[in-house]
């Protein structure tokens, strides 16, 4: 499969404002309007999660897996892996709700809607050129890249902090030794 864009996250440009999350929301609401939405019902489930471990903020999301086990134990076909997108897509219209791909998701990120009969789980946005909880980022923790575009972005910044400490002439901490 070609590198295909996703959402990657930069755990040290997270704050934990959960704009993500209420974007997410937002975009996945009958409305698309915020103020819509809040009186929407059933209310808009978010499809990111801002999580906190060991005082760090990490948004969480659906890794939309090149073997997903939630589309492999999905009896009816409702969750399927799209080689061309890379994207777990899920058809509501085929799911018997039996919420096995809730117990077979290694992440978490699937929960049951508030139907209670279908799921609600991270579409990437498809419907928009970048996902929703990317745009809403104020830090730019999340980004919509290539995992080759994302490490040479890290790459290109470590070696900008190095060059910066050699040139002020002191040790960078991420300089090796």
């Amino acid at each position: 499969m070609k590198d295909q864009p996703q959402i990657l996250v930069r755990l040290d440009r997270c704050v934990g404002c959960h704009s993500c999350e209420l974007a997410c929301a937002v975009a996945h609401s009958e409305s698309g309007s915020l103020y819509q939405a809040i009186s929407e019902n059933p209310r808009p489930q978010r499809r990111i999660f801002v999580e906190t471990a060991v005082g760090v903020k990490a948004p969480m999301l659906c890794r939309h897996c090149d073997d997903a086990p939630c589309a492999r134990v999905c009896p009816s076909g409702a969750l399927s892996f799209d080689q061309a997108s890379g994207v777990v897509l899920y058809r509501n219209l085929r799911c018997l709700g039996c919420l096995l791909c809730v117990l077979a998701c290694p992440m978490g990120m699937i929960q049951q809607q508030q139907d209670l009969k279908h799921i609600v789980k991270c579409d990437r946005c498809t419907h928009r050129e970048v996902p929703a909880c990317v745009s809403a980022c104020p830090t730019r923790a999340l980004r919509f890249q290539t995992t080759n575009e994302f490490t040479a972005l890290r790459r290109q910044e470590i070696s900008r902090r190095m060059l910066n400490a050699v040139a002020s002439g002191r040790p960078s901490r991420s300089a090796p030794s």
